[in-house]
């Protein structure tokens, strides 16, 4: 049975990693939350300042840095050993939680906002290798797993870090002691954790770095753009951190003026959205099959619209002043159904950042990932940079915070609109996903036999129309289908095909030029290495039975020797795609989350592969179901 990405914590390297980055974020959150929350509910008032103002402030200082530090921070991460650089940061954090101990005990507002440029400062040299650190010790099938487990990490010491900073302040004296031992106690237990993590090679030892911050983020975006899928998937995390920033930022006055809580409810509110996007994260490896699953990516920004427009119509007004606790809050109409709305903002955030990350870990060369990454961090201090100075703008001229959440909403939307219409991989691979996890019951047997990497044909009974979709929602690696031509053009389907750049045929007598193009397709297709998959049969069975296989298999392995992967498709003949016919209503709706079986053979050398002996050996795999 497959490991789930838990077992991930028997690496020492995983469970000492994940330990370091989620103290740091951990500590940042226990600053953070309490400076927010004194803004909003002390502060403000005390220093005759709109605390709306105070608290944008806040967020750019403390994201300021990530457009200023993380051209040269990727260079440095990409240079130099990454464990001993992870050492030196946490020594630095133990320096800037000292001086903020300091700043609390003095209530100096003005002074704890220059600790938190430092502690953007600090994130901002640890950014690049947060990310390009997990692909050189994980293999890519453990990607999506583990960055999942590390959002749900950093989520959940958000949730720890936000409960501990806002519940603490609110105790005087002696919550500000606490809450200052422990900033220096997590800072230096990040530090001991970040000792036991393994030596992690430079991957570019010989790199001069430019120290020159302007030419070398422009250096930086030049890198980010090569590669347009991961570049536009740069763009969407970028978009999440805005639309997080919006959230995470304008939540304690939310609260106050529109839930009439206080800042206890704020903490609650603050949490419940963090603890969302740690569930959402940890789901993805479940949801996904343990591959990338783009097609999780709509899912989520679906759900990121969906439930930011009913925060909205459930908190309509915003005129109360944040007297109410936690009991009496929840006892109010609409509270409830305020705080799922938070809770599955979350999850479907962590449904759309996840996978996000994984793709361009995946993707992007190894040799420049802790650069790419810091362009990365580039775009997404620009996007908060702009949530912030958007949010002071709509909300210093009238706009009310649950208005601007819907206005965040819709710009959401049209962002995602926008990107899946450049990328539409991310959309076909969102419509098989809800297919195989809707419609059917996918059940897989032996996909580890599909080689990792270099060419290879698979071939596979042909039973529906949707074949090609289930066999490619469930092998990790891309599939170019080989199909026939009226089933290529099947609307809506149709965009799924070329999407993933199927290669639709016809038989000679039909189009001999249409096949001619075909063969010369394949050919190039295996020359390049890439997953061919034919279905030999030519035709979709009309009565569940198998049909004799073409002699094409054998003329595509004489002009191309690769290797040949035998599956079967068990089940879909009573399925709803098929061809077999059914009149009760009854039996219609039994086609409906039909139980489908997927199973995979060891690859067949092509000299020893004919059509009649893979026609046996894929009449064997198919049982005794079509």
């Amino acid at each position: 049975m497959a490991q789930n990405q838990f077992s991930l914590f028997k690496q020492k390297f995983f469970s000492s990693f994940f330990i370091t980055q989620a103290l740091g974020a951990l500590n940042d959150n226990i600053f953070k939350s309490a400076l927010l929350i004194f803004i909003a509910f002390r502060a403000g008032d005390e220093l005759g300042l709109d605390s709306d103002l105070l608290n944008n402030i806040a967020a750019g200082l403390f994201i300021l840095p990530f457009f200023l530090f993380s051209a040269t921070a990727g260079q440095i991460a990409e240079k130099y050993e990454k464990s001993a650089l992870i050492r030196k940061i946490k020594v630095l954090e133990i320096g800037i939680m000292t001086l903020a101990v300091l700043g609390f005990f003095s209530s100096n507002i003005w002074y704890l906002l220059g600790i938190l440029f430092l502690m953007g400062f600090q994130s901002s040299l640890f950014g690049p290798i947060k990310y390009s650190i997990l692909p050189q010790h994980l293999s890519d099938k453990e990607l999506l797993g583990g960055n999942g487990l590390i959002e749900m990490g950093t989520f959940l010491s958000i949730i720890i870090g936000t409960v501990i900073g806002g519940v603490l302040i609110g105790f005087d004296d002696l919550g500000i002691k606490i809450l200052c031992s422990l900033l220096i106690i997590v800072s230096a237990c990040g530090y001991w954790a970040s000792r036991h993590i393994p030596e992690t090679p430079s991957a570019q030892p010989y790199l001069k770095i430019n120290w020159n911050p302007i030419t070398q983020t422009w250096r930086t975006f030049q890198y980010t753009r090569q590669n347009k899928v991961v570049f536009l998937s740069i763009l969407g995390i970028s978009w999440f951190w805005f639309y997080g920033a919006v959230f995470l930022t304008q939540i304690p006055n939310f609260t106050k003026v529109s839930l009439n809580g206080n800042e206890n409810v704020a903490t609650i509110i603050l949490a419940t959205f963090s603890v969302g996007i740690g569930v959402g994260s940890a789901l993805c490896e479940f949801l996904s099959g343990r591959k990338v699953e783009l097609g999780l990516v709509p899912f989520g920004a679906i759900g990121l619209t969906w439930f930011a427009l009913d925060i909205y119509f459930a908190n309509p007004s915003s005129d109360f002043i944040g007297e109410l606790g936690p009991s009496a809050f929840l006892a109010q109409d609409g509270a409830i159904r305020t705080l799922i709305n938070c809770a599955f903002v979350g999850i479907f955030g962590g449904f759309y950042i996840v996978p996000l990350y994984a793709l361009v870990q995946e993707r992007c060369e190894k040799s420049h990932l802790s650069r790419v990454i810091a362009g990365n961090n580039i775009l997404n201090a620009l996007f908060m940079v702009f949530a912030a100075l958007l949010a002071a703008i709509c909300l210093g001229n009238g706009m009310t915070i649950p208005q601007f959440f819907m206005l965040t909403a819709i710009l959401n939307a049209v962002v995602a609109i926008y990107i899946f219409t450049l990328i539409p991989e991310f959309l076909m691979r969102f419509l098989i996903w809800i297919l195989i996890n809707t419609i059917y019951r996918v059940k897989k047997t032996g996909v580890e036999n599909v080689p990792e990497e270099g060419a290879c044909v698979v071939v596979c009974n042909h039973v529906s129309y949707v074949d090609a979709l289930i066999i490619g929602g469930t092998i990790r690696r891309p599939i170019r289908f080989v199909m026939y031509h009226k089933i290529f053009k099947i609307p809506v389907l149709s965009f799924i095909f070329k999407t993933a750049k199927a290669i639709p045929i016809a038989g000679h007598k039909e189009d001999p030029e249409l096949l001619n193009k075909a063969m010369y397709t394949i050919e190039e297709a295996l020359n390049n290495g890439e997953v061919v998959c034919i279905f030999p049969e030519g035709k979709l069975t009309t009565n569940g039975k198998m049909n004799d296989f073409k002699s094409g298999v054998e003329r595509i392995l004489e002009k191309s020797p690769v290797p040949v992967v035998p599956m079967a498709l068990q089940g879909l003949w009573h399925s709803l795609f098929s061809r077999k016919k059914v009149n009760k209503i009854i039996d219609r709706v039994k086609r409906l989350r039909t139980k489908v079986h997927l199973v995979v053979d060891k690859p067949i050398a092509a000299n020893e592969a004919t059509k009649d002996s893979l026609y046996t050996v894929v009449k064997g795999l198919r049982g005794d179901k079509p």
